[in-house]
């Protein structure tokens, strides 16, 4: 996997884009915000630092704010303008149904922004 938005997407290794972030798939609920320690392919270290991951909870906000914004027009193109208790039930269940895709990108984007790993194809 050569592009690194495949790999993003693929939440695969920033090093070597072939091994998995997570030792679990995004539907198994016990481990979601599990990160392996090391890649399995290349044996990179995915937790540069003690509490590294700590700096994914600013992209997991931006996230949820752009999804509260998205649901905001979405209700207000297709329903017009709907009473306050239908924006909060929807933001509440899109934010519910999303949470393990949110939780799980916000760690991966931050892990290729901020983690200093760069892809190397020998690797």
């Amino acid at each position: 996997m050569k592009s690194k938005g495949a790999a993003i997407l693929a939440a695969k290794c920033p090093k070597c884009h072939k091994g998995n972030v997570f030792p679990v798939s995004l539907f198994s609920f016990r481990k979601l915000s599990k990160v392996n320690a090391h890649c399995p392919h290349c044996g990179v270290s995915l937790e540069p630092e003690p509490d590294f991951y700590y700096g994914a909870m600013y992209i997991s906000y931006a996230l949820s704010v752009g999804l509260l914004i998205n649901v905001m027009i979405i209700l207000n193109f297709f329903f017009g303008d709907p009473d306050l208790w239908v924006y909060l039930v929807s933001v509440a269940v899109a934010n519910v149904l999303l949470l393990p895709v949110m939780l799980r990108y916000s760690k991966v984007l931050y892990l290729y922004v901020a983690g200093k790993l760069r892809y190397d194809p020998s690797a």
